[in-house]
């Protein structure tokens, strides 16, 4: 759905007043009996800083509001192709910007804010790594796509011939893209189909998933269970350990 039809699927008609505004998505919504926060960005957004900091300023906002009350949960929405490539944007300070928003997120996180993302189009790179993927909970809705570098990109980077990448990304879904091989890693909690069922229930289950994990980094074990990182919770609990 590429327009605010989404919200009524996800919370009902009549329970959200969620703007869009140009590639920016903020307002309230009700999960049944529950108030929550909806933040992100939208229609493929390229996050430039005024976004990043649109972004960081209403988490801050719903911070602030809900200071001495029961801390609303927080529903990012992730839509964009990543940062905005450009030297203007370089020059103005965008990674600053970038980091500016995890501390918000984390902010809210100490805070008492659940949070969840919600992957609606594109997740990709920076755009993405800076609020969406900082959440409690992800979840993919139908046709996300997900990736952090292309593998031609990441073949630039690398040195490493494409063909070999190909070959890698086959087996292992640290080098592919693509919101099936993120949910082996466990970067991606739940995958939606279209024909899943009622939205605004499941979006209530998955929020209460959130809320047992809130706080905690989960990915590496749930990786290696769903056999896409099979390393990465054993090396970190023996350092852990060590």
């Amino acid at each position: 759905m590429s327009d605010a039809r989404l919200f009524d699927a996800l919370f009902g008609a009549g329970n959200h007043e969620v703007v869009i505004d140009g590639h920016f998505v903020a307002g309230p919504a009700r999960l049944g009996g529950t108030p929550v926060a909806v933040i992100g960005s939208w229609d493929a957004a390229a996050v430039d800083g005024d976004l990043a900091l649109a972004i960081a300023g209403e988490i801050l906002r719903v911070v602030e509001a809900d200071t001495g009350t029961t801390a609303r949960p927080i529903v990012f929405i992730a839509d964009t192709q990543g940062q905005a490539l450009s030297r203007r944007e370089e020059l103005l300070g965008l990674n600053g910007c970038f980091a500016h928003v995890a501390r918000c997120v984390d902010l809210a996180r100490r805070a008492g804010h659940t949070t969840l993302t919600l992957i609606h189009g594109e997740a990709v790179s920076g755009g993405f790594l800076a609020f969406g993927m900082l959440a409690d909970r992800i979840i993919a809705l139908p046709d996300a796509q997900v990736r952090v570098m292309d593998l031609r990109a990441m073949s630039r980077v690398t040195k490493i011939e494409l063909e070999r990448l190909q070959t890698l990304a086959k087996a292992s879904p640290v080098f592919a893209p693509g919101a099936d091989n993120y949910w082996r890693m466990g970067a991606v909690s739940t995958l939606w189909d279209r024909a899943d069922g009622h939205w605004p229930a499941m979006l209530a289950a998955e929020l209460a998933e959130a809320r047992k994990v809130a706080g905690q980094d989960v990915r590496a074990r749930t990786g290696a269970e769903r056999g896409g990182r099979k390393l990465a919770a054993a090396v970190a609990a023996e350092v852990a350990g060590g």
